[in-house]
Order: C-alpha cells, then structure tokens, then sequence
C-alpha cells in the first residue's frame, strides 16, 4: 500500500505553490495579460506552467517545506509572493501608463482632448492618442520579448527577494509607491518634441492672428495643429522604442 507523510506532500508541493502565488500576482497587474480580455483560466494556466518550467533556475526552496500551509507564517508567505508579483506587474504597468500620459500630452496639444471615449477594457476614458500610444506599445511590448524580460526578472526575484514570513520587508527595501515619478518623466521625453514642435505651431499662429486680425485664426489654426501634430507623430513613433525598453529594464533591474 503506498503511504506517505504530510512532510512529503510538503516537499512535493512548496517547490510549486510560492512561484505559482508569485506569478499568478504578477498576471493580475501586468498588462495586457491582465486585461479582462484574457480569461481568469488562461492566466492560471500560465502560471502553473511557468512556475514548473522554472523548477530548474529556482534557488532551493526546500527550507520552505516544513512550513505547515495552515499556520500563520504560510499565511505570511503568501502576502509576500502576491506583494512582489503585484509590485512587478506594477512597475510594468507604469511604463504603459507613462506612454499614455505622453499621448495625453500630446492630445491636449493638437486639440484632440475633446475626443475621448471609454475603454472598456481599462475601466477609463482616455483622448485617441493616448489610446494609439497605448494600442502601440502593447504591440511593441509583444515584440521586442517583453514579456520574456519580464518573466526573466520573475525567476531573478527569487534571488534577490527569497520566501520569507516578511511581506512588509519588500516594501520597505523597494519603497514602489516612488516609482509613479517615472510616469512623468518618461511620459514628458516621450511627448517633448511634439510638444514643442506644436508649441511653435502656436506662436507662429499668434503672431499671424497679430500682423493680419481678418484672418478667422480659429477657422485655420485647428486644421494646421492638427496636421502638424499628426506628421509630427508619424516622425516620431519610430523614436519610441528607445524610452520604453530603457524605463522597462531600469524598473526590472530592482527585480533582479
């Protein structure tokens, strides 16, 4: 008859449920896996299989075994794997949301903040631009191996924040609530030469309302800005992979 004791079960198990609750964290906030487009079992899924797939870059998590998964320190070491997966799904969501704060920028400067719509996907109205550069970038995002990047300084995590009962020690070390500052930033490079490129349109059309008052400026100014912002776009999309691989690795790097 075969019989085994509950340490065994222990030792099978705890190899697969941290990085299983570590990376199924992460798939809740990283976007677009964690759109609602993407179904709940999809996302379980994935993370199942590359919490297996890891097994062999993972440090030893046999320390971990003989804690019992109904005490409160399990309890503890599930706080801190939804913790981390959550912080690294949200440092990559933060350079989405810094490439749409760019085409929000850029929007408002063409004229084009009236043209806003709700995305059923993000729960949120956002102008047309934002929504392209935010379309583009999860395209990009796709195509440059992101999400291997991220899956690379998932297995990393476990290096640099190995299981512990201490969830709070992350947050502490890490401090992600500082890492909104990188929306701006990156967000204001991004958008900086459209916005001055559009800022010149402007004076250019204030100093013409000036030398020549008959000319209705609000019947030409809006089709000029908006031209010259949508060339201007089209010159500068090819730019944009630069900012967003350098902000994604800068964040990944607390991860690894």
């Amino acid at each position: 008859m075969l019989t085994f004791t509950e340490a065994q079960v222990l030792a099978w198990i705890t190899p697969l449920l941290w990085p299983f609750i570590r990376t199924l964290a992460l798939f809740t906030a990283l976007p677009v896996l964690g759109t609602k487009a993407v179904p709940a079992r999809v996302r379980i899924g994935l993370a199942a299989f590359i919490a297996l797939a890891a097994q062999g870059s993972l440090p030893d998590l046999g320390a971990m075994a003989q804690v019992p998964l109904d005490s409160p320190t399990a309890v503890l070491l599930v706080v801190q794997q939804l913790v981390i997966g959550l912080s690294l799904g949200f440092a990559v969501r933060l350079v989405f949301s810094a490439v749409e704060f760019a085409g929000e920028l850029v929007g408002l400067q063409m004229g084009l903040n009236f043209a806003g719509f709700f995305d059923p996907i993000s729960a949120s109205t956002a102008t047309a631009t934002s929504r392209f550069f935010g379309t583009l970038v999860a395209l990009l995002f796709i195509v440059i191996n992101g999400h291997l990047l991220v899956i690379a300084a998932l297995a990393q995590s476990f290096v640099a924040f190995p299981i512990a009962p201490e969830p709070l020690a992350f947050i502490h070390q890490m401090q992600p609530h500082r890492w909104g500052a990188e929306i701006f930033s990156t967000g204001l490079w991004i958008a900086l030469p459209l916005i001055a490129t559009l800022l010149f349109v402007n004076l250019v059309l204030g100093a013409v309302s000036r030398v020549a008052p008959q000319i209705n400026i609000f019947a030409i100014g809006f089709p000029i800005t908006l031209g010259v912002g949508l060339l201007g776009l089209l010159f500068t999309l090819p730019f944009m992979t630069q900012p967003f691989t350098m902000t994604l690795e800068r964040l990944l790097d607390n991860f690894q």
